[in-house]
C-alpha cells in the first residue's frame, strides 16, 4: 500500500477530485435516483434476520466518530504508534466535519424507510456535524462513516504494508463491510457511501502526506 500516500498536486488526488465531483453531480441532478431506491426498497423488504442484524449493526456502530476518535487517542498514546495516531485524528475530524457541510450542499434526504431489524440497545449513528448549518443531520450523501471507515483502513494498512505487504490489504474490508452495513441498516443510498469511499481515498492520501506518515517505517529501521 506504499502507493496510497499522494501529494496534493499529484495525478492520483486530481483523479479522485474529479471522480467525487462527477459522483457528488449525479447525485445531486437525481440522475442516480432510479437505481438508489430501487436498491435501498430491494433491501428494505429484506431486512429480518436476526443474527445478521445484529451483526450489521455492530459494524455500522463501530464507524462511529466516538469509536473512532477513542482509538485514534489509544494510538497516540502508544509511542510507536503516535505518528498513526495523529494522524487518524486529524482526519476522523476533519473527514466529519468535511461530509457535514458537503451534505448541507447536497442536501439529499436520508431513505424513507423505516428500519425494522432486530432491536439493538443503542440508537443507529448518523453523527453528522456542520456548524451554522440546518439540515446536515438528516441529510445523506456522502456517508461520513464510509469515508471515515475507508481513512481507518487505509491509515493502518498502510502502517502495516512493511510488516505485512499482501496482508494489509485485507483492511480494506473493513470500510466495504461498513460502507455495506450502512445501506443494509437504511440510513444511507449506495451512491452515499460510494462518494464516501472516494472522499476517505483523497483526504487519506493527502493527509497521511502532509503528516509523514512514511517516517514510521524510518523509526523501525537500524
Amino acid at each position: 500500500m506504499q502507493n496510497w500516500i499522494f501529494d496534493i498536486r499529484s495525478r492520483s488526488f486530481v483523479l479522485l477530485v474529479i471522480s467525487f465531483v462527477i459522483v457528488s453531480m449525479l447525485v445531486y441532478f437525481q440522475i442516480t435516483e432510479g437505481f438508489d431506491q430501487l436498491i435501498i426498497s430491494s433491501v428494505a423488504d429484506n431486512v429480518g434476520s436476526p443474527s445478521l442484524d445484529i451483526i450489521m449493526q455492530i459494524i455500522t456502530e463501530s464507524g462511529d466518530t466516538i469509536w473512532m476518535l477513542g482509538f485514534g487517542v489509544l494510538m497516540l498514546l502508544i509511542k510507536k504508534t503516535r505518528r498513526v495516531g495523529i494522524t487518524l485524528m486529524i482526519l476522523i475530524v476533519l473527514s466529519t466535519l468535511l461530509t457535514g457541510y458537503i451534505k448541507c450542499g447536497i442536501d439529499r434526504d436520508r431513505p424513507d424507510f423505516d428500519y425494522e431489524g432486530a432491536p439493538f440497545p443503542v440508537k443507529i449513528s448518523r453523527d453528522t456535524f456542520a456548524l451554522f448549518c440546518d439540515g446536515g443531520y438528516d441529510a445523506s450523501y456522502p456517508s461520513g462513516h464510509a469515508a471515515r471507515a475507508m481513512i481507518f483502513g487505509i491509515v493502518l494498512g498502510y502502517a502495516l504494508s512493511e510488516r505485512f505487504p499482501r496482508g494489509s490489504y485485507l483492511l480494506l474490508l473493513y470500510p466495504l463491510l461498513v460502507s455495506i452495513s450502512r445501506v443494509y441498516v437504511l440510513q444511507h443510498f449506495p451512491m452515499d457511501v460510494i462518494g464516501g469511499t472516494i472522499l476517505g481515498v483523497m483526504l487519506a492520501g493527502v493527509m497521511s502526506k502532509k503528516t509523514k506518515l512514511y517516517k514510521i517505517f524510518e523509526k523501525s529501521k537500524p
